[in-house]
């Protein structure tokens, strides 16, 4: 029997409150329904891929996540979809699929750089001719990371109908092209507060398209809104589309 903690299925429970669907999701399933064969890298609680099975998608759909109890999320929300427990180092793939997605900022997890190559050369192992890749990450020259302080808070629902604040906190001033802070979720019902730790990569759209170059991708489009507005130093988000070199 899988032992999961109690933090760990109650934050998993938690991301969809914390996470609502949004246009960002509406980008991708567009995506998705026009693509025979999808790996969804980070694909957490299996939202998006869920929503395309429940369309009739007729293809594959697999979601790749390295968390077991985001994975206990996706299995019981869309069992007749393929789960993977892993990152991308799980299974290497020969061109089995039309379409790789990072959702979610997943991206900018991939914190070193041997990571990020090694990650991106499995995503270009796994696409097919003509496949693509697409992913978004926070556009640095927008500095979101300033937003994240202990007086923004959100209050959520969980599965029981309890509120939960949640507030983020810089650890650090960021460095490099590195910020790292804190997650909070408080609740008077539960035993104690839960605290995680995480740090994330912010890389130029230079940068991004140098390492894509290296492992064989071209980028073919970016975006810097969720409509497909033009990327600007001050859009948002760094949203790119990509396909095989060769």
């Amino acid at each position: 029997m899988v032992d999961h903690s109690f933090a760990d299925l109650t934050l998993a429970a938690l991301y969809d409150s914390i996470n609502p669907w949004g246009p960002d999701d509406d980008f991708y399933l567009n995506l998705v329904r026009s693509a025979d064969s999808v790996l969804d890298v980070g694909c957490g609680t299996g939202r998006l891929l869920a929503r395309a099975a429940a369309a009739g998608h007729p293809g594959r759909l697999l979601g790749l996540d390295p968390a077991a109890a985001m994975l206990v999320q996706a299995r019981h929300r869309a069992p007749g979809v393929e789960w993977l427990l892993g990152d991308l180092n799980a299974r290497l793939w020969q061109g089995d699929f039309d379409l790789a997605v990072m959702t979610g900022h997943a991206f900018q997890v991939l914190l070193g750089d041997e990571e990020l190559r090694t990650a991106l050369r499995a995503v270009r192992s796994a696409l097919g001719h003509g496949g693509r890749f697409v992913f978004e990450t926070r556009n640095p020259a927008a500095r979101a990371w300033e937003n994240w302080t202990p007086d923004q808070v959100r209050e959520v629902t969980d599965a029981g109908g309890r509120a939960v604040r949640v507030w983020h906190e810089l650890e650090d001033e960021p460095y490099d092209d590195r910020v790292t802070f804190t997650e909070t979720f408080d609740c008077p019902d539960w035993p104690r507060r839960h605290t995680s730790r995480a740090t994330l990569r912010f890389l130029t759209p230079e940068n991004l398209t140098g390492f894509l170059t290296e492992a064989g991708l071209r980028v073919e489009e970016q975006y810097g809104t969720w409509d497909r507005g033009p990327l600007t130093p001050t859009s948002p988000e760094i949203i790119t589309v990509a396909t095989p070199a060769t």
